[in-house]
């Protein structure tokens, strides 16, 4: 399958439909359907992150979504054109959270996508940050 691009302002409700993208071109390609809702959840993490990032800078550029498969993985990169975040251990974001006031600290949403995704990178430089996210095919895509 060629790659889909998806690009859309840094709005909150445009992450619902990336989350819907994100199960129908994964389920075109062949994801197995028991992973389809870890990737629906990751991709919805991954876009309000991004839109966060971006909103909290001012940033008026794109998201930038791209779905791709090479016939053996289904990848999803999410980029962003933000100020990278702090990085922080998970079991820094654990003991943080027991406090919140109703913020999540900076990089909590990186720790909830690395819980759901086996094969993760995150690139963050001046530019921005992308997240990219892989999940093994199970099937021949469908047409």
């Amino acid at each position: 399958m060629p790659s889909v691009e998806l690009r859309f302002s840094a709005v909150p409700s445009h992450v619902r439909t990336a989350r819907l993208i994100a199960s129908t071109v994964g389920r075109r390609s062949g994801l197995d359907e028991s992973l389809v809702d870890e990737v629906r959840l990751a991709v919805g993490e991954a876009c309000a992150r991004a839109v966060g990032v971006q909103r909290t800078h001012g940033v008026t550029d794109e998201v930038v979504v791209t779905f791709a498969d090479d016939h053996d993985r289904f990848e999803v990169t999410v980029a962003d054109h933000g100020q990278a975040e702090a990085e922080v251990a998970l079991a820094d974001l654990v003991e943080a959270a027991e406090g919140l006031d109703g913020t999540l600290p900076a990089g909590f949403g990186l720790a909830v996508i690395g819980s759901l995704v086996d094969d993760l990178d995150v690139k963050s430089d001046a530019e921005g940050t992308v997240v990219r996210m892989r999940w093994p095919l199970a099937a021949t895509p469908k047409s």
